[in-house]
Formats: C-alpha cells, structure tokens, sequence
C-alpha cells in the first residue's frame, strides 16, 4: 500500500493578496521616508508569508496504521468507514449537519473532503471531517490501511 500524504496548501490568489496588501503598505508608509518603506515592506511581508505558509501548512497523511490529520494521530484500526464527499456535500457537512464534537481539519478554499466515521467507543468525538482535495484517494488509502479490509 502507497502511503497518502497531502499538503492542504493555500490557493496562489491568497499569496497575490498578501503582496498587494503588502504594496499598500508601503504605498502608506512613503511620507514617513525610505527607511520606515523599507522596514514596513520587510515586516509586512515577513508576517504575510510566515502567516499563509503556517496556515497552509497542514498535511493530511496516512502511513504506518495511523491516519495523521493537522496536530491529530488516530490508529486506522479506531475509524470507520470513510466516505468521500463532493462539494455540496462537504459544504453540508461544515454548515448545517457538523456536530460541534467532530474533529474538523477544515480549510474554506478547497470544497471537497472526506468524512470519516470514529469507531472507538471510548472516543467521544463522532466523526472526522478533513478537507482535502484528493476525496476518493483519501477514502481508498484509509480503506486500505484498515486491518479488518487489507
């Protein structure tokens, strides 16, 4: 079995925003003379790029039993069934239908993602919603790395 490893990384658009906002800074900051430009555009965007890289920076993996989603660790062998949801789905499932005690790796910018049934009674949490823009590949490799399906 291929191990699954995605970068939930944000879209270009996201990036061109922050160097826009970043130029208006600047653009703010030329009565206050050469210096404040240069340190405001280096400060702007410093904090712009470490920002949408943290926030991009989640991964969804599936390696070694465990499925790794953001900062959570879950053995494969304490989900259920995995199901992947098309856009009108998974806007459902983020809107109206979440249950507050899902764990969510939610990102806005991608409209598909998997829904992932947790399986171990001692774990209050219901059901893993996880935004990803590989639904199916996802579902297959968590299927795949079930015990009771391999």
């Amino acid at each position: 079995m291929k191990p699954y490893d995605e970068r939930l990384t944000v879209p270009r658009s996201w990036w061109l925003m922050a160097l826009l906002g970043v130029l208006l800074l600047g653009i703010a900051l030329v009565p206050l003379g050469p210096v404040a430009l240069l340190g405001g555009l280096a400060v702007g965007g410093a904090l712009a790029g470490a920002g949408l890289s943290a926030y991009g920076s989640a991964r969804i993996r599936v390696v070694a039993g465990s499925l790794i989603a953001g900062q959570a660790r879950i053995p494969v062998s304490a989900l259920g069934e995995a199901r992947a949801l098309d856009a009108d789905e998974a806007r459902a499932w983020r809107t109206h239908r979440a249950d507050a005690r899902a764990h969510m790796l939610l990102r806005a910018y991608i409209p598909t993602a998997v829904r992932v049934e947790v399986s171990d009674p001692d774990d209050p949490t219901p059901y893993l919603y996880l935004s990803t823009r590989r639904p199916d590949r996802l579902a297959a490799a968590l299927a795949a790395a079930r015990p009771d399906v391999a």
